[in-house]
């Protein structure tokens, strides 16, 4: 932990609740015209919804980075879901890192900050145990759905290209190690601390012997800044969601090693969060908000409508980032910018049930679990943390299968709250009923 916070870099992911507030009054008044103006062309007709259900409020505020795997929000927004539902005020907010989503989070809309917003799955857990909140209170937060799985990547600098780094990162360790002998200091950057870039960086480095804590020093830096930092030199490596990979390749500043679906395939990445007392105030406005997600999941998963959901999630108001940086690996086309390419990838960005395998949505309990451990063996959650109890606190899979029935999706749930077994590139296995059997299998760890 001690890495993570005091590397000094040229962007920091910290802010203060003064600069979070101004954060978001800036990007709320700008998203909501924009928002506004383009839904009232595309909304979908609405619902007829039973007074008795009808939800509590029509409004809530949602965070976002600018990500590709936040498109649901934003196509609920801009296609007229949340609106569909009874929820036609529903504000989705641009956030400038993780840190300024997770400081929101605890102002709360009524405090100027946000009810819920995409998320690495690890963060709500880490703030309800009250381990990355500002004020270290605990504060209760649901998960209502997986947003998506699969979609992110690691890239490396291009001084590492002649290596033909993939899924093994072993062949970094002699040159990591000859420049750390020559003075140089190694930095390998990710998101958040504890959260999913942050644990795909340190899987990876430490499946090939490398330490993420005394070989190198793992860094924060917001998702938006990631290839500037790159192109001057700050930094080995990164992990991070679209489209900010293919941006890195497009720019040819760097190149991909592996994609984060290479090393664990249909892994869970982000998560729609609320906060527990907001849906505990609201459960049927937090059900509409839910069923909007779901159907915007929908659309987003069909391949007919990739190329509008990045010409949308492309613009000003959103990511600001050429069309080009976010198509091509939304429909599987992957250049690594070594001579590599690949044009009908498996692990493409995922956001709804394609087969029985997936259930991209779905907030499987088991999924949490392996990210509680990984935080564990991190030292970012203590030894003894009741997991199973926080799960149980945290996921709320069971709104989501109301939210599933409601729109006629039975199908799309579950048998069950765990995926089963996991196995990771390098064979590793998780077995949620045995997850201290797999911490005590790995060599390289904290705790």
């Amino acid at each position: 932990m001690s890495n993570l916070s005091r590397r000094k870099f040229m962007v920091t992911a910290g802010a203060t609740a003064a600069g979070s507030l101004l954060i978001n009054s800036c990007k709320s008044s700008k998203s909501k015209s924009a928002n506004e103006s383009s839904t009232s062309a595309s909304a979908v007709p609405a619902v007829n919804v039973n007074p008795a259900d009808a939800p509590e409020v029509a409004t809530a505020t949602l965070g976002f980075i600018a990500l590709t795997d936040s498109s649901p929000l934003i196509i609920a927004k801009e296609k007229g879901f949340f609106e569909k539902y009874g929820m036609k005020d529903v504000k989705v907010v641009k956030q400038a890192s993780w840190a300024v989503t997770r400081d929101n989070l605890e102002l709360g809309s009524g405090g100027g900050g946000i009810d819920g917003a995409h998320i690495l799955t690890p963060m709500p857990y880490l703030m309800a145990a009250g381990k990355i909140t500002k004020s270290k209170a605990k504060l209760p937060m649901y998960i209502l759905a997986r947003l998506n799985v699969d979609g992110q990547s690691i890239s490396i600098a291009n001084a590492y290209k002649d290596l033909n780094v993939g899924t093994d990162s072993s062949m970094l360790k002699d040159a990591f190690a000859k420049a750390k002998a020559g003075g140089k200091e190694l930095k390998c950057a990710v998101t958040f601390p504890g959260g999913t870039h942050d644990l795909w960086m340190r899987y990876w480095l430490a499946a090939g012997g490398i330490d993420p804590d005394k070989d190198v020093s793992t860094i924060i830096v917001p998702p938006p800044q990631m290839v500037a930092n790159m192109k001057v030199g700050n930094m080995e490596a990164f992990c991070v969601g679209e489209p900010w990979n293919a941006q890195l390749v497009n720019q040819q500043q760097g190149l991909t090693a592996l994609t984060t679906g290479e090393l664990w395939n249909n892994h869970p990445e982000k998560a729609l969060t609320m906060r527990a007392d907001w849906v505990d105030k609201h459960p049927k406005a937090a059900k509409a908000i839910l069923m909007a997600v779901q159907d915007a999941q929908m659309w987003c998963a069909q391949k007919e409508n990739k190329e509008e959901m990045c010409k949308i999630v492309s613009g000003r108001e959103w990511f600001k980032v050429p069309q080009d940086d976010i198509v091509g690996r939304s429909l599987g086309k992957i250049d690594y910018g070594n001579g590599k390419t690949v044009e009908d990838s498996p692990h493409v960005m995922k956001f709804w049930a394609e087969d029985s395998s997936t259930n991209a949505s779905y907030p499987y309990k088991s999924h949490d679990l392996w990210f509680l451990t990984e935080d564990i063996r991190w030292g970012y959650l203590p030894a003894d943390t009741d997991t199973k109890k926080l799960v149980e606190a945290v996921n709320r899979e069971d709104l989501w299968k109301e939210a599933a029935k409601a729109i006629g999706q039975e199908a799309a749930i579950p048998k069950s709250a765990s995926r089963g077994i996991e196995t990771f590139f390098d064979g590793t296995k998780f077995d949620p009923e045995k997850p201290e059997d797999y911490l005590k299998s790995l060599k390289i760890k904290k705790a």
